[in-house]
């Protein structure tokens, strides 16, 4: 590593058109100074650190070489572009990241114009950038098109459909595939460098065209076995079969954190007139950053840390994380049932599934980032008589719905869908909020859909999934800790499609389907102390729905509020039509449904995005006093 000079190179960068003014030689002054600047950002934020890390000399080389943002470069996972939103102008907002009003964790294209696409989510970048390129041919354009996909990702079967058509199409388009776990090449060095230079070089790839034009004049016989015995001689010194198969011209691999063989081999990619191509960068999470390199997830996601010591500040709080509570229950239901295996997508340590694998590693399933692939193989288990805990992020579990529809529910399989990251999520923001499952899974015939209101709540909810051996079911949890309640030491089956009051009123029914069950609480409190009797209910059950509970509720009531962590069409929308159906909208009675507004909402504390969305207690009380009218509104607290 070079001694930095006197005037820190970074303070001149604002923009990447000013990287460009800088000599080579300079560059790696830069990468070192962008790397500190990303460590000192997160450690105020918190977020993902290794994934940034690794990738300080591509982002350096990426917009030295190309013309950005003419050219295109999209990044995938966009966690990886922290160095990125440094280089380009947004350096004075770094240290928003992930916070209310700041700068989002992802890339966004409502944020810069160097951010062309979205990516939260894993895997899209081919597909997106081939839409590019073939727009830009079809507009008669000159631009490159860059997809950043890392190693990960590349594990999705999105990522092959679309390179196989970009294959099939022979448009111009760039993939950099950053390889920083699976080490599917491993020899990275001189001779390695030299040969991806040379082979990407205008002179290789003039004397390809000519060979190409010799072989289409020869029979197809023996055009095809020339083009293959050339592309297996390449293979065999390079790697990269595989992606040549798929119609992509390999190059590779090469050290992404060597600036010297960086710079020749993407100018060379730049300048080449044929495509696709993949570059195949080897790179190292969190490089730089002792920590982070000695840290076994390479500091994959933290939150505020000491740079120094890399120590990372300890939550405050003493009520478990729903995510342990899950990992920590479906242990000790395992311990009685040798049917039960645990199958998540790529995120074992979001899920809990981590903890279920150490005490269960023949039972335990990581299939990759494959959300389709996870709800069809946990549907096969399901075939054998085994009971499959498929435990996926709400937003995620997005991604497997048609084999949600098509491989479980159809067939009324007993798949057990553990649903992390239910609701609002805080610094993640639309992304990663679970929004939509109650919706989504709630259409669904034979679905047994249930939701946690504290962590007591979710013991006994995994053991319910146990026992359901003839119907689908999904449990939904948030992210975060508990409330503190009381834990049982074992789940005990709910009674299926059944609620429970916890306090009785007169006036005003709270309804509640999951985690609100606190603020309508809160909110029962604040009523009554107003003269408002009030009955707090948590249905528990959104499908089958408690319709005993609901009428008696509605006849017993003259304002019935149901509040869900969700959007429009899930738990609020069962009761009314349960209600419509047994005529109990006929009387007068004043119904609410409160659920999440119809806006992604952007990044924030959960609190702040809770009371954004009008879900905390205090919109709770305020919804009472508008449903019960003008007269009720007099007598309402203040509540600024």
């Amino acid at each position: 590593m070079s001694a930095p000079s006197q005037t820190p190179l970074l303070d001149t960068i604002s923009t990447p058109d000013l990287l460009r003014r800088l000599k080579p030689e300079q560059l790696r002054q830069v990468a070192d100074e962008l790397r500190q600047e990303t460590i000192s950002a997160v450690s105020v934020t918190g977020g993902h650190l290794g994934a940034g890390l690794g990738v300080v000399e591509l982002t350096v080389a990426l917009h030295y070489v190309f013309n950005t943002p003419q050219d295109r470069v999209i990044w995938d996972v966009g966690h990886q572009a922290y160095p990125h939103k440094i280089l380009t102008g947004r350096r004075d907002r770094i240290r928003t990241l992930r916070t209310g009003g700041g700068l989002s964790g992802f890339t966004k294209r409502a944020e810069s114009e160097y951010d062309p696409f979205g990516a939260a989510h894993s895997s899209t970048s081919i597909s997106a950038g081939l839409g590019m390129a073939v727009a830009r041919d079809l507009s008669g354009g000159k631009n490159n098109v860059v997809a950043v996909i890392g190693d990960g990702s590349m594990s999705a079967g999105m990522a092959y459909e679309a390179m196989n058509n970009a294959g099939a199409m022979n448009s111009r388009l760039v993939v950099i595939l950053n390889d920083n776990e699976m080490s599917i090449a491993p020899p990275v060095g001189a001779m390695s460098a030299y040969l991806a230079r040379l082979l990407s070089g205008h002179t290789y790839q003039s004397i390809r065209e000519i060979a190409k034009g010799i072989a289409h004049r020869l029979p197809k016989f023996f055009e095809q076995h020339a083009m293959r015995a050339e592309e297996y001689a390449r293979g065999m010194v390079t790697g990269g079969t595989l992606f040549e198969e798929l119609g992509l011209f390999y190059v590779g691999p090469i050290d992404g954190h060597n600036l010297d063989h960086l710079l020749p081999v993407l100018t060379n990619v730049r300048d080449a007139k044929n495509g696709p191509i993949l570059v195949h960068v080897i790179t190292k999470k969190g490089k730089g950053y002792p920590p982070a390199e000695a840290s076994a997830d390479k500091y994959h996601g933290v939150v505020k840390f000491d740079v120094a010591t890399g120590a990372q500040a300890k939550a405050k709080s003493n009520a478990p994380a729903y995510t342990s509570v899950f990992g920590n229950s479906l242990i000790k239901e395992a311990q009685k049932d040798d049917k039960i295996v645990g199958i998540t997508a790529a995120m074992p340590g979001g899920t809990g599934i981590d903890m279920f694998g150490k005490a269960f590693p023949e039972r335990t399933f990581d299939v990759g980032i494959a959300e389709q692939h996870a709800v069809t193989f946990a549907a096969g288990l399901a075939t054998e008589g085994y009971k499959p805990f498929c435990a996926i992020y709400s937003t995620f579990l997005q991604r497997g719905y048609d084999q949600v529809v098509h491989d479980v529910a159809i067939q009324r399989l007993p798949v057990r869908f553990a649903i992390d990251r239910a609701g609002l999520v805080g610094a993640d923001g639309s992304t990663h909020a679970g929004s939509f499952d109650n919706a989504y899974l709630g259409c669904l015939p034979g679905f047994v859909i249930m939701a946690a209101a504290d962590e007591a709540e979710l013991v006994h909810m995994v053991a319910t999934q146990v026992a359901i051996n003839d119907a689908p079911s999904a449990l939904r949890y948030p992210r975060g800790e508990g409330r503190g309640v009381e834990m049982p030491e074992f789940g005990v089956p709910l009674p299926i499609g059944k609620g429970r009051v916890l306090r009785e009123g007169s006036k005003v029914a709270l309804l509640s389907f999951g985690t609100r069950l606190g603020e309508c609480l809160k909110a029962a409190d604040e009523l009554d102390a107003h003269g408002l009797s009030t009955t707090v209910a948590d249905a528990r059950f959104m499908k089958p729905l408690d319709v005993d509970l609901v009428l008696q509720l509605a006849r017993d009531h003259q304002v019935l509020i149901t509040i869900e962590e969700g959007s429009i069409g899930g738990f609020g929308s069962h009761v009314l039509q349960s209600l419509s159906d047994h005529g109990a909208l006929d009387n007068g009675l004043r119904v609410r449904a409160m659920v999440l507004p119809d806006v992604f909402l952007d990044q924030d504390t959960p609190a702040a995005m809770y009371a954004k969305a009008g879900l905390d207690a205090k919109a709770i009380v305020a919804k009472a006093f508008e449903a019960l009218g003008v007269e009720a509104k007099a007598k309402a607290p203040k509540l600024a």
